[in-house]
């Protein structure tokens, strides 16, 4: 069961170090103010309640915004940070990704650290931060004094980290199985999130990475309008690539939106909370490669007919005809809108692609755009030995 509303944009992700953890401590204490470092970390469990996220109480500790005020932290906007201090709002964030208790969790840049007091205290088993600003290390680490032998730190780029070694081998699940006890959160900076996604749904598609130990499940923030795009259904306006190649591989539910206002500073958009669960049959059965390429080409001229972003997947010598070949053989509507087409009209079209690449291997390694610079460059060169010859026949007269 997940619950209500989420967190935005922050800029961390996690070259790998892995930091020991420091004498002090921190974790959100509920109403008590700081005045120096906290005493030595107890933990202390509790009755699950219904509804509650906590399992058991971290220590006495200085708040997410005293932790900001101690380390004199200050959001940089270039990385686009936005801090979410309101603890209400990080536990809905963790409740998304359902029961955490004794869990390994990977929190991607996790900042002064408001969602990670929320995972430690849904009682996870283990805990890896990776974040990339080494600014926020040091409260990290009184967090990891806080919570001894459940957190790790890496101070790294999730862009980079190699996740197929970041949790133990035992946790391993075969892909049809129920998912592993492995959750990815984080509270993306805008700047990271399409990308990052993208690198995950890859790894979906090649079962590896995170989804090495089996359907790894994924709670993420995202843009508003972005989130708006993964969840799009055919027909609807803010379908896109991303629709396509999230859903294909992905059950994706958009769990509920935080108003720009709920950060420090203010983004000018508001962030919506992300789940997604691995499916064990993608829509699609082909190469992500391929499908990418295919998705790509048809949302390329996203307002025009769909045949016209087809078009591009072919040379220039046999575009109509292969174009006509591909659409009739798939059974897909030329005069369609790429936002109108369904998963299985794509399903069709990558399946039908992939026999005409089988049969002529050069077809995949064509690429439109190349072909243009070419044409581009063919044209300035032409232009380029014309004048100089005006110039020098202007020059005999």
């Amino acid at each position: 069961m997940r619950g209500p509303p989420s967190p935005g944009p922050r800029a961390n992700h996690g070259a790998a170090q892995t930091h020991a953890p420091l004498r002090g401590g921190a974790g959100q204490r509920r109403g008590t103010s700081f005045s120096g470092l906290a005493p030595a970390p107890h933990l202390f469990w509790l009755m699950a309640v219904p509804g509650k996220v906590a399992a058991f109480h971290l220590p006495p500790l200085p708040t997410v915004g005293e932790i900001i005020k101690l380390f004199r932290l200050k959001a940089q906007k270039q990385l686009s940070q936005n801090f979410l201090l309101d603890l209400r709002l990080t536990d809905k964030i963790v409740r998304q990704a359902g029961e955490l208790k004794n869990a390994h969790v990977c929190e991607v840049g996790p900042g002064p650290g408001g969602i990670t007091r929320s995972i430690l205290t849904a009682g996870v088993e283990q805990l890896l931060l990776i974040e990339k600003d080494a600014r926020f290390i040091p409260g990290l680490q009184m967090l990891s004094e806080a919570a001894p032998g459940k957190v790790r730190i890496v101070h790294g780029d999730i862009l980079t980290y190699k996740m197929d070694k970041a949790f133990p081998k035992h946790l391993k699940k075969n892909w049809e199985d129920e998912p592993p006890d492995i959750h990815i959160i984080g509270n993306l900076p805008f700047s990271v999130s399409t990308p990052l996604i993208i690198k995950w749904l890859e790894n979906v598609s090649k079962k590896d990475g995170p989804f090495i130990y089996g359907r790894t499940q994924m709670t993420l923030t995202f843009q508003k309008e972005v989130a708006e795009r993964l969840i799009a259904n055919p027909g609807a306006k803010q379908r896109s690539r991303l629709s396509i190649m999230s859903q294909h591989l992905c059950t994706v539910e958009n769990c509920f939106v935080i108003p720009g206002q709920a950060f420090v500073p203010k983004p000018e958009v508001d962030v919506a909370v992300v789940h997604f669960t691995p499916l064990v049959q993608p829509k699609i059965q082909q190469p992500f490669k391929l499908v990418e390429k295919m998705v790509q080409s048809v949302f390329q001229f996203r307002r025009k007919y769909c045949f016209r972003g087809i078009q591009t997947l072919f040379p220039e010598s046999e575009r109509l005809k292969r174009t006509e070949q591909l659409m009739m053989t798939a059974n897909v509507d030329p005069t369609l809108r790429p936002f109108q087409l369904s998963m299985s009209h794509f399903r069709n079209l990558c399946n039908t692609y992939r026999k005409m690449c089988d049969e002529d291997p050069s077809l995949f390694a064509y690429n439109y755009r190349e072909e243009l610079k070419q044409k581009k460059k063919m044209r300035n060169l032409l232009k380029s030995t014309s004048q100089p010859k005006q110039t020098e026949e202007e020059n005999q007269l």
